[in-house]
């Protein structure tokens, strides 16, 4: 991990209650998935890599499990302390999954949740091996964004503001990719020799937003929070325009939760 997205990863504390708010959590069905393909019993502990605001955790806490949960910011780990407030089996403790002093074979489930890209793989892949006891599970999974026939012109016309205002965020050309062109991480956890077999589900599902929600959803992510303010703020105005002008104050985001799962060797 470069000294750039170490710093980037912390951004996000200096907007939790926004992130909690306004982000979208995930589907229902990938925690019943999550729960059938890892095999975890009834009792069964489980850690958390980032859990952020909690919006993740919290569907796990309600089906009863004991969780660990990893914060790396105050604020962000304040705010999922307090939604788990009703469930005793959860605690959160605040540090870096690297730093953690490590519980061996203590778990039965490791999972993270739009997070675990933060982490170098060369250590995130071993410490969570060995933190899972022996056919324990690891889960990773993501939000993507990915192209669909409802909203493509909307999210060209705005990736045309960002060449505009603020190339630098502008990683490549491409367009929103397909929900069957995402990139895939099997290779990834396989290669590590740790784990098995590993399974995929992928669950599609839309978001509509209005110029001030989708606004506020941008105002979660690392590279916006870290712009310059009076880019970041011209950037804004000119999107918010663009949704109430062109769009008739709505548009829809089409999210992918893709999801892997493996048992350690």
């Amino acid at each position: 991990m470069t000294k750039g997205d170490k710093q980037l990863r912390t951004t996000f504390d200096q907007v939790a209650m926004l992130y909690d708010q306004a982000r979208p959590g995930y589907p229902e069905e990938l925690f019943d998935a999550i729960v059938s393909l890892s095999g975890i019993p009834s009792d069964g502990r489980i850690l958390e890599i980032g859990c952020g605001t909690g919006q993740a955790t919290v569907p796990l806490a309600r089906r009863g499990y004991r969780l660990l949960c990893l914060e790396l910011g105050e604020n962000l780990a304040a705010v999922a302390r307090h939604k788990l407030a009703a469930y005793p089996l959860a605690k959160v403790h605040t540090g870096a999954f690297e730093d953690w002093s490590i519980e061996e074979g203590a778990f039965d489930l490791v999972f993270a949740a739009t997070a675990f890209h933060w982490l170098d793989p060369a250590i995130a892949y071993p410490k969570t091996a060995c933190a899972l006891r022996t056919g324990g599970a690891i889960a990773l999974f993501w939000n993507l964004h990915v192209h669909s026939d409802t909203s493509a012109c909307c999210f060209e016309a705005v990736q045309q503001l960002y060449y505009r205002f603020v190339p630098e965020l502008v990683k490549d050309d491409k367009p929103l990719p397909h929900p069957d062109e995402v990139e895939d991480k099997t290779g990834e956890i396989e290669q590590t020799g740790l784990f098995g077999k590993v399974t995929v589900r992928k669950y599609q599902w839309d978001v509509a937003y209005n110029a001030a929600s989708y606004i506020d959803v941008l105002k979660t992510y690392s590279g916006h929070i870290n712009l310059d303010s009076s880019k970041r703020e011209r950037l804004f105005h000119e999107i918010a325009e663009l949704i109430d002008t062109k769009f008739n104050g709505c548009i829809t985001k089409s999210y992918l939760t893709a999801l892997y799962i493996a048992h350690r060797k």
